[in-house]
């Protein structure tokens, strides 16, 4: 698997993890490369509690951790208003709902790219091209066979 498909995959694992902690308005920003981010993918979602930000949190580096993926810096666990998790190539951020609000990073950073979790891992999808060999595959293998008596 190539990087790019790897950094992906670990994408779409955290926000998996917030889905198990039932946490709201998850969002993945893409950052442009010359935007002066440093990261590529931020992950937004906010917990209803203090409690909950922290359970949100705990899932998503516990599920990282499972695919050897180590947090290399956090901030805001204990107060749990804004829990950040930097894994370099990603970041995820935990808001109470008051601090999402009053941060508002989809308006900081407007000229990221918004992702829907699908659109994440979704395939392209490849055009099937009917030759005239596999049309007449396909319709001979569709035949009724005959019996013989």
């Amino acid at each position: 698997m190539k990087k790019k498909d790897d950094l992906k995959v670990q994408v779409n694992e955290a926000i998996l993890a917030c889905h198990d902690k039932q946490a709201e308005d998850v969002a993945i920003l893409e950052l442009e490369k010359d935007s002066g981010a440093f990261t590529d993918y931020f992950v937004m979602c906010s917990g209803t509690n203090p409690r909950q930000v922290q359970a949100i949190a705990d899932a998503v580096d516990e599920r990282l951790e499972r695919l050897g993926l180590r947090v290399t810096h956090s901030e805001g666990y204990k107060q749990a208003e804004w829990v950040l998790l930097d894994y370099v190539d990603f970041v995820v951020h935990v808001f109470s709902e008051k601090a999402r609000q009053f941060y508002d990073l989809e308006r900081l950073w407007k000229s990221a790219k918004r992702l829907e979790p699908n659109e994440l891992l979704a395939k392209p999808k490849r055009r099937a091209v009917a030759t005239k060999a596999s049309s007449t595959k396909k319709s001979v293998l569709a035949l009724p066979r005959k019996k013989r008596a």
